[in-house]
């Protein structure tokens, strides 16, 4: 899941802006918010989520052991409390070959585009 923003880093995020990046339903994200305990925006006096990039990153891995990994909430939580570290590292691996693979879609897209050698342009 590619983070879809092309805004500046921020320290904090609304809820609105962490869906529309994650591609995750508000309601969604409220839901995991009251299931799993890694994930803990804070909120203002009116009840406002303010998300941390460290939120985000929790709710990424919520969003690959959930979605990706096919586990249920139950299975998720389990995972992310038992080895959480295996979970980090197999998210981190799985969005690196996931740019890795876009990249070379890319050079391929680049490369079918480009005439063969000794033909005109």
């Amino acid at each position: 899941m590619a983070l879809n923003t092309n805004k500046v880093l921020k320290k904090y995020y609304s809820i609105k802006e962490v869906s529309d990046m994650l591609e995750i339903p508000e309601s969604t994200l409220r839901y995991w918010e009251k299931e799993f305990k890694e994930i803990a925006p804070k909120k203002n006096a009116k009840g406002i989520r303010h998300y941390t990039m460290a939120d985000i990153e929790q709710i990424k891995k919520v969003n690959f052991l959930v979605k990706e990994k096919s586990l249920t909430i139950k299975g998720a939580k389990t995972r992310m409390k038992d080895n959480p570290q295996k979970t980090t590292d197999t998210h981190d691996i799985v969005e690196r070959l996931k740019k890795i693979r876009e990249e070379l879609v890319a050079i391929l897209a680049e490369l079918d585009a480009t005439p063969p050698c000794g033909q005109p342009l």
